[in-house]
């Protein structure tokens, strides 16, 4: 039997890689953890946690301006970004030396350096001049932001560097509109930034329900965002008075910050996967079996990487499953079914389930049902924002296929109803549930009319 320098070795410290290597070297296993940034991958450093602490920050405004409506006279309020980016960066330490600690104290080693393959069972760490070998790999190298091939895109940032602006611009142009896009649109235009998001195609958040998608696009204009759908960007160009976007209309736009959100690539650029026998898709991500596996015997992939599905609690389940397939000798499948998802946008997305195009095509004769309503803090407030909530149900079985909701905490409703939708809630389950009074989740269990 060879003899080899780690029992698992995990190219990549993110979510799926930290969890995978902990339960792992928990067994008492040799097991090595290479990554070139830091500790904690995308979620953590520059992704999920870091833009909730902005989304948070954001909302302040618009608080302090309801406030008037319920008896407040609120002091004028000024904002230091300055302050908000230090206290950020604190968080983020602090984060990441927990997932420092925890993989060093289930006795995994962490070695601060990139890893390339150079065979099926060995790997190249770059930045310490080390090769070793390993019985098992792990990729879990994530992905990063896309940014399109055109003159002057070196003016243009990714979210990636929006977390760490030395000031906070005037006017921004967000160029994208997926869940990224329209979350720091509704970050910058908070913190009091003229915001504009422009958009190629017709209808913003492609991949989600339509009436969630034109929902939110309504109270993103009410909120102050200029939403420009089927308007491109051909090219960049740095003035004296900013930056320069040329557009697919013949017109020309400037901002001093432009953020592309157009889209993320698997991080397998450079990785040395055509050494290992390891095959990767037409997008650049690694092509994985139901089990994770590779199409090299002894390698593994998890995460955005392998681009099934890029949520931070998926690299997470996919990373248990690896473990109890390989080293449980219990083999599982991750399950990619009925995810329960969230969009931090202003107002807030909870989904969970099929869209109602997914739900007519699949199933055929679908109940739709669906509210529209003034959230109860509104009606002192003075905002018109508008709560929209969905359910879309086989017409058959009376199962409830898909949730959808625009409004203040969707996520955390849709994480508590994605209980239900997965364990195949009916209409009649939803209609026999008690409501609590006076919430906006208690619409769930109130609806009664089809509108379809």
């Amino acid at each position: 039997m060879a003899d080899y320098d780690y029992d698992l070795f995990v190219i990549g410290a993110g979510s799926g890689g930290v969890r995978a290597g902990r339960m792992v070297a928990a067994t008492g296993a040799k097991v090595g953890v290479c990554e070139e940034y830091r500790v904690g991958g995308t979620c953590v450093i520059r992704g999920c946690i870091p833009k909730k602490l902005f989304v948070y920050a954001s909302h302040f405004s618009e608080d302090f301006e309801n406030a008037g409506g319920f008896g407040w006279t609120v002091p004028e309020a000024t904002f230091s970004w300055t302050e908000l980016l230090r206290a950020k960066d604190k968080e983020i330490d602090r984060l990441n030396g927990i997932y420092i600690r925890n993989l060093e104290g289930a006795g995994a080693e962490i070695i601060q350096s990139r890893g390339e393959l150079r065979d099926a069972h060995t790997i190249e760490l770059i930045d310490v001049g080390r090769t070793i070998t390993a019985e098992t790999i792990l990729i879990a190298t994530g992905c990063s932001p896309s940014l399109p091939d055109i003159p002057g895109i070196e003016h243009a940032i990714t979210s990636n560097e929006a977390f760490h602006l030395e000031e906070l611009p005037k006017r921004v142009v967000i160029v994208g509109a997926g869940y990224i896009a329209v979350e720091f649109a509704g970050i910058f235009n908070g913190l009091g930034v003229e915001t504009t998001m422009l958009y190629r195609r017709n209808e913003i958040l492609r991949g989600f329900d339509m009436d969630l998608r034109t929902t939110l696009h309504a109270e993103m204009l009410k909120k102050g965002v200029d939403v420009q759908v089927e308007i491109g960007v051909t090219a960049l160009k740095k003035t004296s008075e900013g930056i320069e976007l040329a557009l697919t209309t013949g017109e020309t736009t400037t901002a001093d910050v432009v953020m592309y959100a157009t889209g993320r690539h698997p991080h397998t650029t450079g990785l040395g996967v055509e050494n290992a026998g390891v095959e990767l898709s037409a997008d650049g991500s690694v092509v994985v079996d139901a089990y994770s596996r590779t199409t090299a015997a002894n390698i593994y992939a998890v995460g955005d990487v392998t681009n099934r599905m890029q949520l931070t609690p998926v690299a997470i389940m996919e990373a248990i499953a690896f473990y109890n397939t390989v080293y449980r000798d219990n083999p599982m499948r991750p399950d990619h079914e009925t995810v329960a998802t969230a969009v931090f946008s202003q107002p807030e997305i909870g989904t969970v389930g099929l869209r109602e195009e997914e739900a007519r095509a699949q199933y055929g004769d679908v109940d739709i049902y669906r509210s529209q309503f003034r959230p109860l803090k509104h009606t002192l407030s003075g905002s018109d924002q508008k709560t929209m909530m969905k359910l879309i149900v086989d017409a058959k079985s009376d199962r409830v296929l898909g949730l959808h909701m625009v409004g203040p905490d969707g996520g955390e409703i849709a994480q508590a109803m994605g209980i239900a939708i997965k364990m195949g809630a009916t209409k009649a389950d939803f209609d026999a549930t008690m409501a609590v009074h006076p919430t906006a989740g208690e619409e769930f269990v109130t609806m009664r009319e089809k509108i379809a």
